[in-house]
């Protein structure tokens, strides 16, 4: 390689570099500015229970997908660690819902805050394929494979939270208690 085409990589190479720094930058500064609107949309989340009673529905595991501004299944909420995903418990009992994430604080949703719970294909950005139904128990397996939970916050602003369970079998029991 001669001197000259030395030179020119190297200049195109710190121009691809630089432009994709500011890029970046343009990102991380979209990200802010979406959680300062959001802010006080969210407000404070609500305060774990001293106390509960004993599982409605057992412990699932899975992944805590993100949660979202309602109506809007990918207006993604970037307020705190909400947005990230985590590996995730949830857990139902008669005073609401809990849901513990490795790697981020539990999320306590009360029972008179949840409005619906049901199955999506998608929510927080995040799509599951479907696959063919088949049958378990005579019903039929749903192609949604995240478990989207509606509640209220105390701000007043409705979120969906998205959960997606390692065995989607484990779904029939949140679906028959919502």
């Amino acid at each position: 390689m001669n001197t000259g085409t030395l030179v020119g990589s190297l200049i195109m190479a710190a121009v691809l570099a630089v432009l994709i720094a500011i890029i970046i930058q343009a990102m991380l500064r979209g990200w802010r500015r979406r959680a300062e609107r959001q802010a006080e949309l969210i407000g404070t989340l609500p305060p774990l229970p001293d106390t509960v009673g004993s599982a409605i529905v057992s412990a699932t595991k899975g992944l805590y997908v993100g949660s979202t501004l309602v109506p809007h299944w990918n207006d993604r909420v970037a307020v705190g660690d909400l947005a990230f995903r985590h590996k995730a418990v949830l857990t139902r009992y008669p005073e609401g819902i809990m849901l513990q994430r490795s790697g981020a604080g539990p999320i306590w949703i009360p029972e008179e805050s949840i409005t619906a719970i049901r199955t999506e294909r998608g929510v927080a950005g995040r799509v599951i394929p479907g696959g063919r139904s088949g049958a378990t128990r005579g019903k039929a397996l749903t192609h949604e494979g995240i478990l989207a939970i509606r509640w209220r916050l105390p701000s007043g602003t409705e979120i969906d939270t998205g959960f997606r369970a390692d065995n989607r079998a484990a779904y029939e029991p949140w679906l028959e208690t919502a």
